[in-house]
Order: C-alpha cells, then structure tokens, then sequence
C-alpha cells in the first residue's frame, strides 16, 4: 500500500501596532511602563549608533560596516523577550541585539575598526560572537540547543539571519535538526526584503518564508517586524514554548533595510526610491512612539534628553576606542586554535621580522 502522509499546519501572522500607531487592544501584551521605555530607548540610541557609523566608515575611520536602519523593531522586540540565561546568536546586522544584552559601545567601534578585542563577550553575558557568513550561526545555535538539552539546562537559543539565508543549506540543516531532535531554538528570521541586491521573490517561491517550518515539523509565524510588540508576542511564546520542551520555532518579521547592505553597496543601483518612501511610512521607532505618547509614556521633553544623552555617550565610546592601541598584527594569527600550529607560528615571525626591518 502506498504511505499517505498528513501533516496539518499553518502560519499565523501577528500585528499589535499598525503603521499609524493604533493598538489591538486583544492582542497588546500589556508590557510594563520601565520594559517598554527601555525597548524604545533602545531603538531610538541603535538608530542614532547606526547613523553615526555610517559616518565614521565615510570618513575612514571604521572598516566596512553594515546598517540596521528600519530593523529595530525586529532586533529589539525580539532581543528583549529573552532571559538572561538564554542564548543570542547573532549575523552580522543585530547592533541593537548587543546593546539590549549588555556589549559597551565603545567595543562595537573597537571590532568595526578591525580589532579582535571588540569581539570579548562581557563577563556572564550568552551573547554569540558576529557572523560574517551567511546562516553558519543556525547550526551552532541548534548544537548549543541540542547540548543544553542533553544536559537538561532549561535555556533557549535564538538565532538571527536575513531572508537570503534561507536559501543556504545550512539553514535547512539547522531547521531539520532542529525539528528532528527538537531542540530548543528560535529562529529569528528578520526578512528585510532584500539580500544585497537580489530581491525577496528570487529566494523562494513560496508564499512566506515561516510556512518552511511546516516541513520540518514545527511551528511557523509571521509578524509585522516593524512592530515592536508584535514581535516580543511571538518571540516570548516561542521562548517559554522552547523552555517547556515543546521544540524550535520559526519567526519571520517581515521588516525592511532602509540603507544600504553594507557601506561597500549602493541600494540606489538596485531598488525604486519610491519602494523605500512607503516602508518609511511603515518606520518602527516612530511608530512605537505614537503608541508610548497616547498611553502617557513618553513626550517631547523625553525625547530631547534622551537624543542628547545618546549623543554623549556616542561621542565618549568614539574617543575611547579611538584613544586604544589596536595595531597588533599577531591578532590576524590568535583566537583560531588554544595552541597555534608550527606553520602559523613561522607565519607570524615572517610576518613580525618584515614589519620590523621595515620601520
């Protein structure tokens, strides 16, 4: 006889705040006053980082450098229904994920200027280290999910990647492992859109990319990523669902890059102005504003010391990583194994009796 496979499932999708700033009162998770302020703070101060680092690579001060201007929501919303114990494995775009957990500024400028040091985890903190390449990070947060399972740690781990990612076979791997055995992961999709210059559509052709759970036999959810409530829902109930035993979820949020991909890209050669205007209609800070300013939160005043105090402490971790000697060439050969092999050690001497007869 042949085998009949039936699998049921579908794919919610959560909107709490809509582009004008209205709320669902059903589906508003009712956040405390201090939770939400700091949420919004937060977006406003990764918005203002973003901006100034884009400025600092134009001037040559930072190397290559990749905005995150339109995703706070998606980072923040999502970073902020983690507990401490669980675990943030990050690409290369999720700024304001560093921040909420705890990484001073003043280490994010000293890894964009090229130096190992700004990659040192704060002591105690479960923050991965950034990924260059492009969705390795799902398979060490699931291995770090299938270990905390076996070693029945009550922990999740969430893991963020663009929409491009899911077209890498890593993903796939990770997203099957993960429902096979499953571990206690959320897969934090921030679907801006686009991947570099190749739109969403040439990813897939399917009609969203959180039904790709359905396949591997888990949970999918898409949720307005531009609103910041929408995604603390999603990602709170997939976190205590993960903390329960019950298995990964995959989150997509569908949000939008602004900018550029990384400052070596030009959006302006690839994508209409006009696509960019209306997502700005859609801007996640403004909007979680409106919602904080009609429920008594937040106002003007607020606003001005908040950009003021943001700008200070900008401007003091641009000094401090700029005062640091951070010129050491034998970094390019530490960090990779606890004992450097015979022929990296030659390299390094090579390398170290060059620079030396050339000063």
């Amino acid at each position: 006889m042949p085998i009949e496979t039936v699998f049921e499932g579908k794919v919610k999708y959560i909107q709490v705040i809509d582009k004008d700033g209205n709320a669902d009162e059903k589906l508003d998770p009712k956040l405390p006053k201090d939770l939400l302020l700091r949420m919004y703070i937060t977006m406003v101060v990764t918005r203002m980082f973003d901006d100034k680092a884009l400025k600092l690579q134009r001037q040559g001060r930072i190397y290559t450098y990749p905005p995150c201007l339109g995703q706070e929501a998606a980072q923040i919303g999502s970073i902020a229904a983690l507990n401490e114990e669980d675990w943030f494995f990050p690409s290369y775009r999720e700024h304001g994920g560093y921040l909420w957990r705890g990484t001073e500024m003043k280490w994010m400028f000293v890894y964009l200027m090229g130096s190992e040091l700004g990659m040192k985890i704060p002591e105690g903190k479960h923050n991965f280290l950034v990924s260059i390449p492009i969705a390795t990070q799902t398979l060490h947060a699931v291995g770090a999910a299938w270990a905390a399972k076996i070693l029945n740690h009550k922990v999740a781990t969430m893991v963020y990647f663009g929409d491009g990612a899911t077209s890498e076979g890593d993903f796939h791997e990770a997203m099957n492992f993960a429902g096979v055995f499953k571990t206690p992961t959320v897969f934090l999709n921030q679907n801006n859109q686009w991947a570099i210059s190749v739109p969403r559509k040439k990813q897939t052709a399917a009609k969203t990319i959180a039904q790709k759970a359905l396949a591997y036999g888990f949970e999918g959810v898409q949720v307005d990523g531009n609103d910041v409530l929408a995604v603390y829902r999603a990602t709170k109930e997939a976190i205590d669902k993960a903390h329960r035993g019950e298995g990964p979820t995959l989150i997509e949020a569908l949000t939008y890059r602004m900018s550029h991909h990384t400052t070596a890209d030009d959006w302006t050669k690839y994508r209409d102005s006009a696509e960019v205007e209306q997502w700005k209609e859609r801007d996640p800070v403004k909007r979680f504003r409106i919602y904080l300013e009609r429920n008594g939160y937040w106002n003007e005043d607020l606003e001005k010391k908040t950009v003021e105090r943001a700008t200070s402490e900008i401007e003091k971790a641009i000094e401090e990583a700029e005062s640091m000697k951070l010129d050491n060439p034998e970094d390019v050969f530490m960090y990779t194994y606890s004992k450097m092999p015979p022929h990296l050690v030659e390299q390094m001497n090579e390398l170290m009796e060059y620079l030396k007869n050339k000063s």
